[in-house]
Protein backbone atom coordinates (compact mmCIF):
# COMPACT_ATOMS: atom_id res chain seq x y z
CA UNK A 1 0.00 0.00 0.00
CA UNK A 2 1.18 3.35 -0.70
CA UNK A 3 -0.55 4.64 2.31
CA UNK A 4 -0.20 3.10 5.59
CA UNK A 5 -3.30 1.15 6.72
CA UNK A 6 -5.52 3.47 8.88
CA UNK A 7 -7.88 1.69 11.42
CA UNK A 8 -10.26 3.60 13.92
CA UNK A 9 -12.39 2.30 16.70
CA UNK A 10 -15.40 4.28 17.79
CA UNK A 11 -17.57 3.78 20.71
CA UNK A 12 -15.28 1.10 21.79
CA UNK A 13 -11.53 0.91 23.30
CA UNK A 14 -8.63 -0.26 21.04
CA UNK A 15 -7.93 -3.40 20.90
CA UNK A 16 -4.26 -4.32 20.21
CA UNK A 17 -5.67 -8.07 19.10
CA UNK A 18 -8.05 -6.78 17.11
CA UNK A 19 -5.58 -4.26 15.19
CA UNK A 20 -3.56 -7.11 14.49
CA UNK A 21 -6.44 -9.24 12.80
CA UNK A 22 -7.20 -6.43 10.79
CA UNK A 23 -3.98 -5.87 9.33
CA UNK A 24 -3.37 -9.34 8.71
CA UNK A 25 -6.99 -9.69 6.70
CA UNK A 26 -5.30 -6.20 4.85
CA UNK A 27 -2.33 -7.86 4.25
CA UNK A 28 -3.94 -11.00 2.56
CA UNK A 29 -6.30 -8.53 0.35
CA UNK A 30 -2.82 -6.52 -0.49
CA UNK A 31 -1.07 -10.14 -1.43
CA UNK A 32 -4.85 -10.80 -3.56
CA UNK A 33 -4.44 -7.25 -5.22
CA UNK A 34 -1.03 -5.28 -4.97
CA UNK A 35 -2.10 -1.93 -6.51
CA UNK A 36 -4.13 -0.97 -3.38
CA UNK A 37 -3.46 2.29 -2.74
CA UNK A 38 -4.98 2.56 0.40
CA UNK A 39 -7.18 1.19 3.72
CA UNK A 40 -9.12 2.56 6.39
CA UNK A 41 -11.12 0.01 8.35
CA UNK A 42 -13.34 1.83 11.57
CA UNK A 43 -14.81 -0.43 13.65
CA UNK A 44 -17.64 0.79 16.34
CA UNK A 45 -20.16 -0.70 18.82
CA UNK A 46 -22.88 1.64 18.02
CA UNK A 47 -25.73 -0.57 20.05
CA UNK A 48 -25.39 -0.97 23.23
CA UNK A 49 -29.39 -2.72 23.17
CA UNK A 50 -29.89 -5.53 26.22
CA UNK A 51 -31.72 -7.53 24.28
CA UNK A 52 -29.43 -7.66 21.50
CA UNK A 53 -26.28 -7.45 22.97
CA UNK A 54 -22.99 -5.13 21.27
CA UNK A 55 -23.39 -5.60 17.66
CA UNK A 56 -20.13 -4.54 15.94
CA UNK A 57 -20.42 -2.27 12.82
CA UNK A 58 -17.18 -2.34 10.41
CA UNK A 59 -16.58 -0.29 7.29
CA UNK A 60 -13.87 -0.53 5.04
CA UNK A 61 -12.79 1.93 2.85
CA UNK A 62 -10.38 0.71 -0.07
CA UNK A 63 -8.31 3.26 -2.80
CA UNK A 64 -7.31 1.33 -5.50
CA UNK A 65 -6.17 3.16 -8.93
CA UNK A 66 -9.67 4.04 -10.56
CA UNK A 67 -11.94 3.23 -8.20
CA UNK A 68 -12.98 3.63 -4.21
CA UNK A 69 -14.26 0.31 -2.68
CA UNK A 70 -16.74 0.86 0.17
CA UNK A 71 -17.81 -2.14 2.66
CA UNK A 72 -20.18 -0.95 4.76
CA UNK A 73 -21.23 -4.44 7.32
CA UNK A 74 -23.77 -3.01 9.21
CA UNK A 75 -25.34 -6.17 11.89
CA UNK A 76 -29.03 -5.17 11.55
CA UNK A 77 -30.18 -8.51 13.30
CA UNK A 78 -27.20 -10.49 12.85
CA UNK A 79 -26.08 -11.85 15.81
CA UNK A 80 -23.12 -13.49 14.65
CA UNK A 81 -21.47 -9.75 14.99
CA UNK A 82 -22.06 -9.98 18.22
CA UNK A 83 -18.03 -10.93 17.86
CA UNK A 84 -15.90 -8.01 16.69
CA UNK A 85 -13.79 -10.92 15.08
CA UNK A 86 -16.53 -12.50 13.18
CA UNK A 87 -17.75 -8.57 11.82
CA UNK A 88 -14.15 -8.02 10.89
CA UNK A 89 -13.93 -11.20 8.89
CA UNK A 90 -17.01 -10.84 7.09
CA UNK A 91 -16.21 -7.46 5.97
CA UNK A 92 -13.10 -8.41 4.74
CA UNK A 93 -14.74 -11.32 2.87
CA UNK A 94 -17.00 -8.77 1.39
CA UNK A 95 -14.01 -6.83 0.15
CA UNK A 96 -12.48 -9.41 -1.43
CA UNK A 97 -15.65 -10.50 -3.03
CA UNK A 98 -15.39 -6.76 -4.23
CA UNK A 99 -11.86 -7.10 -5.27
CA UNK A 100 -12.25 -10.06 -7.09
CA UNK A 101 -15.11 -8.08 -9.24
CA UNK A 102 -13.06 -5.66 -9.88
CA UNK A 103 -10.50 -7.64 -10.93
CA UNK A 104 -12.54 -9.10 -13.19
CA UNK A 105 -13.35 -6.54 -14.90
CA UNK A 106 -10.20 -5.03 -15.34
CA UNK A 107 -9.51 -8.25 -17.48
CA UNK A 108 -12.46 -8.27 -19.54
CA UNK A 109 -14.21 -11.26 -17.55
CA UNK A 110 -17.50 -9.98 -16.99
CA UNK A 111 -20.45 -11.72 -17.81
CA UNK A 112 -22.82 -10.77 -21.37
CA UNK A 113 -26.18 -11.85 -20.91
CA UNK A 114 -27.69 -13.11 -24.03
CA UNK A 115 -30.75 -11.97 -24.79
CA UNK A 116 -33.56 -13.74 -25.00
CA UNK A 117 -34.52 -14.87 -28.32
CA UNK A 118 -37.63 -12.42 -29.92
CA UNK A 119 -39.56 -12.46 -33.76
CA UNK A 120 -42.75 -11.93 -34.95
CA UNK A 121 -45.60 -13.65 -35.24
CA UNK A 122 -46.20 -15.45 -38.49
CA UNK A 123 -49.96 -16.46 -38.18
CA UNK A 124 -52.17 -17.81 -35.39
CA UNK A 125 -54.41 -20.50 -35.65
CA UNK A 126 -56.55 -19.68 -32.95
CA UNK A 127 -59.35 -22.60 -33.04
CA UNK A 128 -56.54 -24.72 -32.78
CA UNK A 129 -54.92 -23.05 -30.22
CA UNK A 130 -51.06 -22.80 -31.54
CA UNK A 131 -49.43 -20.39 -33.59
CA UNK A 132 -45.72 -19.89 -35.24
CA UNK A 133 -42.96 -17.48 -35.10
CA UNK A 134 -40.48 -15.99 -37.59
CA UNK A 135 -37.29 -15.42 -36.33
CA UNK A 136 -35.02 -12.42 -37.81
CA UNK A 137 -32.55 -15.59 -39.44
CA UNK A 138 -36.17 -16.59 -41.27
CA UNK A 139 -36.69 -19.63 -39.08
CA UNK A 140 -40.37 -20.37 -38.01
CA UNK A 141 -40.86 -21.60 -34.44
CA UNK A 142 -43.95 -23.48 -33.11
CA UNK A 143 -45.76 -21.70 -30.07
CA UNK A 144 -48.92 -23.33 -27.88
CA UNK A 145 -51.53 -21.19 -26.68
CA UNK A 146 -50.10 -22.80 -23.33
CA UNK A 147 -46.59 -21.81 -23.88
CA UNK A 148 -48.15 -17.33 -23.85
CA UNK A 149 -47.14 -15.88 -20.54
CA UNK A 150 -50.06 -14.44 -18.95
CA UNK A 151 -52.60 -16.22 -21.19
CA UNK A 152 -52.39 -13.57 -23.31
CA UNK A 153 -53.05 -15.52 -26.51
CA UNK A 154 -56.32 -13.99 -27.60
CA UNK A 155 -54.61 -10.55 -27.77
CA UNK A 156 -51.81 -11.67 -30.31
CA UNK A 157 -52.13 -10.66 -33.84
CA UNK A 158 -50.02 -11.40 -36.84
CA UNK A 159 -46.72 -8.79 -37.42
CA UNK A 160 -46.65 -8.50 -33.47
CA UNK A 161 -43.25 -8.60 -31.74
CA UNK A 162 -42.38 -11.51 -29.20
CA UNK A 163 -40.00 -12.56 -27.05
CA UNK A 164 -39.46 -16.33 -26.03
CA UNK A 165 -37.27 -19.47 -24.79
CA UNK A 166 -36.63 -21.82 -27.47
CA UNK A 167 -36.64 -25.70 -26.96
CA UNK A 168 -36.51 -28.83 -29.12
CA UNK A 169 -39.96 -30.00 -29.32
CA UNK A 170 -41.31 -33.37 -31.00
CA UNK A 171 -41.50 -31.91 -34.35
CA UNK A 172 -38.90 -29.66 -34.38
CA UNK A 173 -37.99 -26.02 -32.63
CA UNK A 174 -40.99 -24.87 -30.38
CA UNK A 175 -41.43 -21.36 -28.43
CA UNK A 176 -42.11 -21.44 -24.87
CA UNK A 177 -42.64 -18.90 -22.40
CA UNK A 178 -43.88 -16.60 -25.18
CA UNK A 179 -44.00 -13.21 -23.99
CA UNK A 180 -45.67 -10.39 -26.11
CA UNK A 181 -43.39 -7.21 -26.63
CA UNK A 182 -44.87 -4.10 -25.37
CA UNK A 183 -43.87 -0.28 -26.10
CA UNK A 184 -42.33 -0.29 -23.05
CA UNK A 185 -40.70 -3.51 -23.60
CA UNK A 186 -37.41 -3.28 -25.74
CA UNK A 187 -36.41 -6.23 -27.68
Amino acid sequence: MQLPLQITFRDMPPSEALETAIREKAGKLEQFYDHIMGCRVVVEAPHQHHRKGKLYRVRIDLTVPGAELVVNRSPADHHAHEDAYVAVRDAFDAARRQLDGLVARQRGEVKNHEAPPFGRVMNLVPMEDYGTIETPDGREIYFHRNSVVNAEFDKLESGDEVRFAEELGEKGPQASSVQLVGKHHPV
